[in-house]
């Protein structure tokens, strides 16, 4: 697999902006490449700790939010930034460093892709 290309859960689009990777479920079914998309993104979050790393940087106010405010999930830091590298590397999170301290992001249009992608329905891109 380290050879395989594998697309992010969202990708760039000039005159759209973000799209997603993956059609909804209810679609079609998935090629391989976007099998291996989807897969990566639920791998991410089908471990406890990091379903809730990713839930407190989603809710936490301004969108954002300091390792040092979400590092309280009961292991070692260490382990929690081997967790949040994990959910970057999954496209689920953005960081940035600020002094001493990372800041990390869930982008909305992270949200909205894995929303089209478990929709019952096809959603329309906004």
């Amino acid at each position: 697999m380290p050879n395989s290309k594998v697309l992010p859960l969202v990708e760039s689009e000039a005159s759209e902006g973000v799209a997603p990777c993956c059609p909804p479920l209810t679609e079609r079914p998935f090629t391989a490449q976007e099998a291996e998309t989807a897969a990566r993104m639920f791998k991410a979050l089908g471990d406890p700790v990091r379903l809730r790393l990713f839930s407190a940087v989603a809710s936490h106010e301004g969108g954002e939010a300091c390792v040092c405010d979400i590092s309280d999930v009961g292991v070692s830091q260490p382990t929690v930034s081997h967790h949040l590298k994990k959910l970057k590397d999954a496209g689920l999170l953005t960081s940035e460093r600020r002094g001493t301290w990372v800041y990390y992001r869930v982008e909305s249009s992270v949200l909205a892709a894995m929303g089209r992608l478990l929709a019952l329905t096809p959603v329309k891109a906004a």
